[in-house]
């Protein structure tokens, strides 16, 4: 869970419009390439998250549910299998951003994989936050204090 210091509406847009999400998805020091981005159930999100040391992670997620600006729903459909949720709630002006991931893996697999998973998405939503301070400055005309 994280507290966002952005608006709902914001934070979902950052989740669902390629032009933000190529630039925080993925962690520190990750850059994503785009090759398909439908924003519906049954839609597919394919992209390579390209590590600081050259190696390509080819990545598809199906989408189950999309409920503007509540919640998303994905399937991972590559090694690690996961389905991932994001839900938004506003809280007087600033978004409490939910995200679970439950790895469809056996136990032995998903003890190997959550050692680079779980520091991954933290270092993953830092960079969302930095994203939408971009993006709320942007919007308000001026830096935040």
């Amino acid at each position: 869970m994280r507290l966002l210091e952005a608006p709902r509406d914001l934070a979902f847009e950052a989740w669902t419009k390629p032009e933000h999400l190529s630039k925080w998805w993925g962690p520190q020091g990750f850059t994503s390439t785009f090759q398909k981005f439908e924003l519906q159930p049954g839609g597919t999100w394919e992209f390579v998250m390209h590590s600081p040391d050259g190696v390509d992670f080819p990545n598809t997620n199906v989408f189950d549910e999309i409920v503007q600006p509540e919640r998303i729903v994905f399937r991972h459909t590559v090694f690690p299998h996961f389905v991932a949720k994001a839900t938004f709630e506003e809280i007087n002006g600033q978004t409490k951003l939910t995200y679970r991931t439950v790895f469809e893996e056996t136990e032995a697999v998903f003890e190997k994989v959550k050692t680079y998973a779980a520091p991954g998405a933290e270092q993953t939503l830092d960079r969302l936050e930095e994203l939408l301070a971009q993006l709320v400055n942007r919007t308000s005309g001026h830096s935040q204090q």
